[in-house]
């Protein structure tokens, strides 16, 4: 077999081993731990971008572990929306760990690196399998690596917000495996193609476990994707994380989005009988209710992290008002923007503790305070990081809004949409602009804390790629949107994938 054959299972074995070789030079020799972890990001980007060339053709690439044909064996099916989200997270994975090391972050605790790499096994292996429950295995691999990164550098807060993120994710593990047994009792098989072949052939009797199955997965996935009222968990979380550790879990809600994209379609789609789009009457009162909440945490955030924790949730809630239109020209609109408010999220993380680092004992806190190093670049950073997470014009989060407003004018209630997008637009531009404001131009009375020495201006780079990155998106518009309206019409269409999974057995 060729090396093009193997390229689907690139992205979870490179980092896997990486984790342990990391590990074992971490205490003698970190600068070479340090490298390790780099090579291992860019040949993850090397291979997402390898498959996001050949996923573009329309063909999907499954990859058989130990060569047993599905639906019996493993599969990984790399097709144009995992091509997507791996890209993203090798992007998204290199700029966190540039910060992390620039900082010194990582070198607060002996084990960043090798759970850095754990982690983004965790997230590829999630973006390409095409089992159930190795979706949960993954889940569960990138949620053990998020605990120990969590209470990476230690402290009080840390180590209570990290109790709080274990007790939700235990529980949302063990509701997914009670939904997996339902569906294996109900299907006998977990391939998730194959599944959605099966469901049709449910009795009527059963159709209710099916759709009880339905809806504690949407619950699961609502749950990692801080959908409310399941939400309480992250501005917490998120807040007392460090940055580039943050900026990193800038996708962990993303991949509670992508799993209802994944999943629904294939699984509980037209034919499923009564359990069809079962999660959708929930999903779009929860998107705008979601959305509110979070940009009204951003109005009222009294620090830059929690401003940008509450910015995540309330993209999560806008991305979900385009998902919950499950039509191709909706979910178009939102794998564009999720794209874009995962890197936006992670550069408000960043430049919040570019700011925290030279403003001395006022940290990243909304507040006036002394002059501080860097005050120019700086604010012009806070600047583009706050336009882009409000969705104004010119970087990418003004197309992504202007998608889905415009996709969802074929939904039956366009105008709640409509309505939730603009009021928390201008919303967010409020709260952005009141701590813009506080931090930049207003003085501190009696002079406020003494900022430190000027610090070195490395720590620049990583939020700087990150908006550069979004320049680039919003560049990029056409071809971007045209892949991923592609890729949305590969997901709309199940019989694709039981065509490439199961081969001759496919109807």
């Amino acid at each position: 077999m060729s090396l093009l054959q193997h390229l689907p299972i690139l992205p979870i074995a490179v980092p896997a081993l990486a984790a342990p070789i990391t590990l074992l030079l971490m205490r003698r020799h970190p600068a070479w731990a340090t490298g390790v972890s780099f090579v291992s990001g860019f040949v993850m980007l090397a291979c997402a971008l390898a498959l996001l060339r050949l996923a573009g053709d329309g063909q999907i690439h499954v990859y058989a572990l130990g060569e047993w044909i599905a639906p019996f064996g493993i599969v990984l099916v790399a097709d144009r929306l995992a091509a997507i989200m791996l890209l993203l997270a090798a992007s998204l994975s290199l700029i966190a760990l540039l910060h992390a090391v620039v900082t010194g972050a990582d070198r607060k605790g002996w084990h960043f690196h090798p759970l850095f790499q754990f982690q983004m096994m965790g997230l590829n292996g999630a973006f390409l399998t095409g089992d159930l429950f190795n979706l949960f295995v993954f889940f569960e691999v990138l949620l053990i690596a998020s605990y120990g990164l969590l209470l990476h550098g230690q402290g009080s807060p840390r180590l209570k917000a990290g109790v709080q993120y274990v007790v939700v994710n235990l529980v949302g593990s063990s509701l997914f495996l009670i939904a997996l047994g339902l569906l294996y009792a109900l299907t006998g098989t977990l391939n998730m193609a194959d599944m959605g072949l099966r469901v049709a052939e449910i009795a009527p009797a059963d159709q209710g476990l099916l759709r009880i199955a339905a809806l504690l997965l949407a619950s699961v996935f609502a749950i990692k994707a801080a959908v409310v009222p399941l939400h309480l968990w992250l501005p917490r979380t998120y807040d007392v994380a460090t940055p580039a550790v943050a900026a990193l879990f800038a996708i962990m809600t993303k991949v509670g989005v992508y799993s209802l994209i994944r999943v629904v379609p294939q699984v509980f789609g037209e034919g499923a009988g009564a359990a069809a789009w079962a999660p959708a009457p929930f999903l779009w009162p929860a998107a705008l209710i979601t959305a509110a909440v979070g940009f009204a945490g951003v109005f009222a955030a009294r620090s830059l992290s929690e401003q940008a924790a509450y910015a995540v949730i309330g993209s999560t809630g806008t991305l979900l008002i385009a998902v919950a239109g499950w039509q191709q020209a909706t979910l178009a609109a939102a794998l564009y923007y999720l794209v874009h408010s995962t890197l936006a999220g992670a550069a408000l993380f960043l430049v919040a503790d570019v700011i925290a680092r030279r403003r001395g004992g006022a940290n990243d806190n909304t507040a006036p305070a002394s002059d501080f190093a860097d005050r120019q670049w700086t604010g012009l950073m806070f600047m583009a990081a706050a336009v882009a997470a409000s969705g104004l014009p010119p970087l990418s989060g003004f197309i992504g809004k202007l998608l889905i407003l415009q996709s969802a004018t074929a939904l039956p209630d366009w105008g709640w949409a409509w309505g939730v997008i603009l009021v928390t637009t201008l919303v967010g531009v409020i709260g952005f602009a009141r701590a813009g404001s506080a931090v930049f131009w207003k003085a501190a009375a009696h002079g406020g804390a003494t900022p430190p020495a000027p610090a070195p201006r490395a720590d620049l780079a990583a939020p700087l790629i990150a908006l550069a990155l979004l320049a680039a998106l919003s560049a990029g518009a056409g071809w971007a949107s045209a892949y991923a309206g592609a890729a949305a019409g590969e997901v709309l269409d199940p019989a694709v994938a039981a065509r490439a999974v199961l081969g001759e057995r496919a109807p």
